[in-house]
């Protein structure tokens, strides 16, 4: 695989407006995010920006990022249409996109999202999980949930369904989705390409237009979620994590 790393992110937050830019010791929030992507050591490291403030903070640190439209939906939009921009030769098959909110998130976790991809020539999309041990977060609806079809011992399994619901019925584990996901080239052209899906607007889950269009993707487990900063509370407890670092 010839992967990159596309970290799309923007300023107009609704739930913390500016965050691509909040101070955290010292450095703006994408400055940590793109040197994780960085450590994750797997490709080119590119910043797909909807605002040109973002743009030159990564220019300075001398990274790469490109301007995109900041009207595009998602952040895999903003991730296809900086690829078009940067490599319209198609050097890079696999790409890895990298949540613009996830400062302390492991290089390990950013590398384990090819693993599915590796595992299974028809897996188009991988994605991570996580297990659910709290009964509450099992029934909170703001808990993605992930029918994850894997077999005992294995660390990777096909996702058949997302809900906001407890899926699926029975006794066995449950999972919860972590929203980063790494595609096949050709697999993001044809998901940013797709109609949203009734079921992702029933559900409002993104992903459910993939699986909805009968793309394969498959779910890579792992041990502890990654911080998204969403409110003031995960950016302090993003500073208080990365307060032990020089960078």
């Amino acid at each position: 695989m010839r992967p990159i790393v596309i970290i799309p992110t923007r300023l107009g937050s609704t739930r913390l407006p500016g965050k691509a830019l909040t101070d955290i010791n010292g450095q703006p929030m994408i400055a940590h995010v793109w040197r994780r992507g960085l450590e994750a050591d797997i490709g080119p490291v590119v910043v797909a920006c909807g605002d040109q403030a973002i743009v030159d903070v990564i220019d300075d640190l001398g990274g790469r990022a490109v301007l995109t439209d900041p009207t595009l939906p998602t952040g895999s939009d903003r991730a296809h249409a900086a690829l078009q921009l940067i490599d319209a030769e198609a050097a890079y098959d696999v790409v890895v996109v990298l949540q613009g909110d996830l400062p302390t998130i492991d290089p390990a976790t950013i590398r384990a999202t090819m693993e599915p991809l590796s595992r299974r020539a028809e897996c188009a999309i991988a994605t991570l999980a996580t297990e659910i041990e709290d009964p509450i977060e099992l029934q909170a609806p703001s808990v993605v949930k992930i029918a994850l079809a894997i077999h005992p011992g294995e660390t990777i399994g096909r996702a058949v369904y997302f809900s906001r619901a407890m899926i699926p019925s029975g006794v066995g584990k449950h999972y919860h989705h972590v929203g980063m996901y790494t595609y096949r080239r050709e697999a993001l052209t044809k998901y940013v390409s797709l109609a949203r899906g009734v079921l992702e607007q029933r559900e409002s889950l993104e992903q459910l237009r993939a699986i909805e269009h009968g793309m394969r993707m498959d779910a890579k487990v792992i041990r502890t979620e990654p911080l998204g900063v969403d409110t003031l509370a995960d950016l302090e407890r993003a500073r208080e994590l990365l307060a032990s670092r020089s960078i």
